[in-house]
């Protein structure tokens, strides 16, 4: 185990204080949630990403609150003793009011400790009002997901000193707004570093380097689970779809070629009771022929 007990808020910043380094995975359900935990994650995050891993969208856009509320449930049945970090869906934080709502929805049904949303400078208002409504709140700068085509999709950020400022600023805005953390995504390690170095509150990096308190990546991708595409900065540390998809095949061919089920994966009946419905059944078959 990498931390002793769960994670609390006010350990998050202390832990950046101190230097140390915690360790994020993304899932959306209790299985898996529940392998992050047995392997001692610090902190599970339930993405919108999940919109493409588990329910086969292009973007992470469709998603609502009420399909993040499930699996938040789900991920907390599975690893109850971990601190878990929820995504706010794309229109779900549109006005701050809307935010509130849906932040102390996802709070109340979902169990979580934390809610993220995607924004900077220009989303303060959102991330105090929530903080205000004492929820504790994120948010998240570099690529954002829900702007993906403002962006023109998945592309890396902060390429240029001038963008890069423009980062730093956001996040700096971020910490005055009231929000206990942020995400620092897919940018030049450089300017992840930066990013980082300009706030107090605690952050986590995926795509941006060794910056930050805590190193995240794509549950589904690091296991391989999830292999439509690979990002440049995730890591496979397994092969799950080429695991999983032979054992389909196999059971396949072993239910084509008759050889599942066999007696050891079969239940079977006492042997009076088998001649006792084989005399039933006779039975039935001799008052049927003289009908």
């Amino acid at each position: 185990m990498t931390t002793a007990g769960k994670l609390t808020i006010p350990d998050l910043a202390a832990k950046k204080a101190a230097g140390e380094r915690l360790v994020m995975v993304a899932l959306g359900e209790a299985m898996s949630a529940a392998w992050a935990e047995r392997a001692g994650v610090d902190i599970i995050g339930i993405g919108d990403s999940l919109g493409m891993t588990l329910h086969g969208h292009e973007n992470t856009l469709a998603m609502t609150v009420d399909q993040m509320i499930d699996h938040c449930r789900a991920v907390r049945r599975g690893a109850p003793q971990t601190l878990t970090l929820a995504s706010m869906p794309y229109g779900s934080y549109a006005t701050p009011e809307l935010g509130v709502t849906n932040a102390v929805r996802m709070m109340k049904e979902g169990g979580v400790e934390a809610v993220k949303m995607q924004g900077g400078r220009e989303m303060i208002d959102t991330i105090k009002a929530i903080a205000d409504a004492g929820v504790p709140v994120m948010s998240h700068v570099g690529l954002l997901p829900h702007r993906v085509h403002q962006l023109g999709g998945f592309k890396m950020q902060g390429r240029t000193a001038q963008s890069a400022l423009e980062i730093i600023d956001n996040a700096r805005a971020i910490e005055e707004a009231g929000a206990i953390g942020l995400e620092i995504e897919a940018m030049p390690c450089e300017v992840g570093k930066a990013v980082d170095e300009a706030v107090d509150i605690f952050t986590f990096s995926i795509g941006a380097g060794a910056a930050g308190t805590c190193q995240l990546l794509n549950g589904y991708d690091l296991i391989g689970a999830f292999d439509s595409f690979k990002p440049k900065f995730a890591k496979r540390y397994a092969n799950m779809a080429d695991i999983a998809t032979k054992a389909f095949a196999d059971f396949a061919a072993d239910v084509r070629n008759g050889v599942f089920p066999d007696a050891e994966h079969s239940y079977t009946m006492k042997p009076e009771e088998i001649t006792q419905l084989a005399q039933a059944l006779a039975a039935e078959k001799d008052e049927e022929d003289r009908a």
